[in-house]
């Protein structure tokens, strides 16, 4: 499985306006929406708001993963939001959060959905690409960054 093949580069906010965690759940999933009219923003925000509740998706050094299962969706989509001053997403480490992949997956999609989580998990675990994701400039500059994840 390769992030290439469920992120678009139209799915990236370089910037997120969001000061909270619903704002931030909000703007992830306008991207999306606006590219896949089939899904209902209100339906996606309410099922990740709801995921939510059971754990925050926030795994720590300043990254969340927030997910959710849609049956209006037939195969994987990631967006991507950042957040250059960080936003209080009840973190497991208690820390602000920067990066922000969302992942909404079909919902009988178990085996790719946990794939795809384990991939953006995994490659979040180094601190070189959070770090390079922080500083690169533009949305163009985001995506190169992270399809290059996809080569390591």
């Amino acid at each position: 499985m390769k992030l290439s093949d469920v992120i678009e580069e139209t799915n990236i906010i370089p910037e997120l306006k969001a000061k909270d965690k619903k704002g931030a759940l909000g703007e992830l999933a306008e991207v999306i929406c606006k590219h896949h009219p089939n899904i209902d923003k209100g339906t996606l925000v309410k099922v990740l708001i709801d995921r939510e509740h059971l754990g925050s998706t926030g795994i720590g050094d300043g990254v969340a993963i927030p997910h959710g299962k849609l049956n209006t969706v037939t195969y994987p989509i990631v967006s991507f939001g950042r957040s250059k001053e960080g936003l209080d997403f009840d973190a497991m480490d208690g820390q602000p959060v920067y990066l922000f992949f969302l992942l909404l997956a079909p919902e009988n999609s178990s085996g790719f959905h946990l794939q795809v989580l384990t991939r953006i998990a995994r490659i979040l675990k180094n601190s070189a690409f959070r770090k390079a994701l922080l500083k690169a400039p533009t949305r163009n500059d985001l995506y190169q960054k992270i399809i290059q994840s996809d080569k390591e």
